[in-house]
């Protein structure tokens, strides 16, 4: 059996995002008694990350704080068909040492949420890029191989893939 001291088991610890649904609003007031409701699709590893980036975002997007707002709804969204392999595109802004940058990323991951936990694996790996410097812009499920750009996922789309036996 192998031991570990206390720096190597936080090594192995992978967090596993959730697809989260919030909705949330402006708090009403007399001059407007029906403020406009906004939802947003957010990654988090619990409820309370996916509240906190949504406080986030609609402080950048339409200059809404948590002072000024409510929260309507939080849910999990959960995958139609999580056992079944999908290619997936992921169009995200980071930000780097040297600036702020657009990028887009293909993945090749059963559910929505394995492809943005590889994602944020993959930004780490290569860019030494962190949780809070990440946004994902966009994520599409991409059908079909002719809608495939990278060369790493086109190579998984043949009919008749083998693999060696060691």
């Amino acid at each position: 059996m192998l031991k570990f001291n206390k720096i190597q088991k936080n090594f192995f610890i992978i967090i596993q995002l959730k697809e989260y649904l919030v909705v949330g609003r402006r708090r009403p007031t007399e001059k407007e008694t029906l403020p406009k409701i906004y939802r947003m699709r957010l990654f988090a590893p619990n409820n309370l990350v996916a509240k906190s980036r949504f406080w986030y975002f609609m402080k950048r997007l339409r200059n809404l704080k948590k002072m000024n707002g409510e929260i309507l709804a939080t849910s999990v969204i959960h995958e139609k068909k999580p056992l079944t392999i999908k290619n997936y595109g992921v169009w995200l802004r980071y930000d780097s040492r040297s600036g702020t940058h657009n990028m887009y990323k293909e993945f090749r991951e059963l559910t929505r949420s394995d492809a943005i936990s590889s994602l944020y694996q993959d930004m780490a790996a290569r860019h030494r890029a962190r949780f809070r410097s990440i946004q994902v812009i966009r994520l599409a499920e991409i059908k079909g191989k002719d809608n495939v750009r990278r060369a790493s996922t086109k190579q998984f789309m043949v009919i008749l893939l083998l693999f060696s036996s060691l």
